[in-house]
């Protein structure tokens, strides 16, 4: 579930951010190694978090026992425990981003989760650039990253960041899920979606790498959102 916004995200919202992104990478890790080398355990889990993606957390008790979130809710040494909105939302985004990547690995003889670098980009942006055109942009798929950056709630926003997935899927593009992780938690503070379709506006139009067959295009193409380009990056926010 989503609890309603609060006036502003609290002085701990980047540290949440991090746990939630390596807790997801932790999971997945696990899971995709697993999976990877047909291992029942891990392909059962596959299919068992696939069924949740798109959906709200709590509209899937069967993955309650699935998705351990135990990390987020013990405060390391020195640190306050996490806020209820923190914790909601935190879930929120875990739940979301492994969904999502359960989705994009089925079938999929390859990992579909990659950690992005500045050397091999694999956030959002540059894996939906990925599936433009050598010598273009592809305006439909460009649209379907507008609309998942313009959803209204994270229920829907899931929804169409599935669709997309489908497309990376069938090219079998891979994807940061660790960064998703990250970026959807912040989503859903206030200010939030803009400064996450900043981060994919830039990572778009930044895939630079050139490429024989499916990678984006040298030159950037059309933008995103007016303010996209106009924060100097990090590299965390490169994706």
């Amino acid at each position: 579930m989503t609890i309603a916004a609060s006036t502003s995200a609290p002085p701990s919202a980047v540290p949440v951010q991090q746990q939630v992104a390596d807790l997801a990478a932790a999971h997945i890790g696990s899971w995709q190694k697993g999976y990877l080398e047909d291992r029942p355990h891990a392909v059962g889990a596959l299919a068992r978090l696939r069924r949740g993606a798109g959906r709200e957390a709590g509209e899937t008790p069967d993955l309650w026992s699935l998705i351990d979130t135990d990390p987020l809710h013990t405060a390391a040494a020195g640190a306050r425990p996490l806020g209820e909105q923190e914790l909601v939302r935190a879930e929120n985004a875990l739940h979301a981003a492994l969904t999502l990547w359960a989705f994009h690995q089925q079938s999929r003889g390859v990992p579909m989760h990659r950690r992005h670098t500045r050397e091999r980009p694999a956030g959002l942006g540059a894996a939906v650039r990925r599936l433009m055109p050598a010598d273009g942009v592809d305006e439909p798929v460009r649209k379907r990253l507008v609309r998942a950056g313009t959803a209204p709630d994270l229920v829907t926003l899931t929804q169409r960041l599935r669709d997309l997935v489908a497309l990376l899927r069938r090219d079998d593009v891979p994807l940061d899920y660790a960064l998703l992780a990250d970026q959807l938690y912040l989503w859903q503070w206030p200010d939030g979606p803009a400064a996450v379709r900043r981060r994919w506006g830039r990572s778009f139009h930044e895939q630079r790498r050139p490429r024989p067959a499916s990678d984006g295009p040298a030159n950037g193409g059309t933008a995103l959102a007016s303010d996209e380009n106009t924060t100097p990056d990090t590299d965390k926010d490169a994706s």
